[in-house]
């Protein structure tokens, strides 16, 4: 599993178009077995449909799912919006969905090969692992 995190805008999908072939899934996760590279962007669309639930649980869940599917796919890469460094959200739902969003990446980044932080169009990797740079 790669991971490509950094702020809204700042080019994270651009990095990863100009380097990989891939199938594209914007917020949500593909339904039938993948075999090919597969992308997915806006976790956050996935875990706000679940916000009515424990965050922990969501997150154990989610990254369970994505975990399945990194075994059958050639190479999965998240794309994922750091959305921990702004300004505490005032709205308890708003509030929640940075909360879950934060302990998934937990789970994800621990068991990310590799990790790539893309910040206005600069990438660095923070964790080196077997995927493609």
């Amino acid at each position: 599993m790669h991971i490509v995190i950094g702020g809204a805008f700042n080019g994270k999908k651009t990095y990863v178009k100009q380097r990989i072939k891939s199938t594209w899934f914007d917020g949500e996760l593909p339904t039938a077995p993948q075999t090919g590279n597969v992308v997915i962007t806006n976790l956050e669309k996935i875990v706000a449909k679940n916000l009515q639930r424990e965050e922990q649980q969501v997150a154990l869940e989610i990254a369970e799912q994505l975990m399945v599917l990194d075994k059958q796919c050639a190479q999965l890469i998240l794309i994922v919006t750091d959305i921990s460094r702004g300004i505490v959200p005032v709205d308890p739902l708003e509030r929640q969905l940075r909360d879950t969003c934060g302990r998934l990446y937990q789970v994800l980044f621990k068991e990310a090969a590799t990790i790539t932080r893309v910040w206005y169009g600069i990438a660095e990797t923070i964790k080196k692992g077997d995927g493609w740079q």
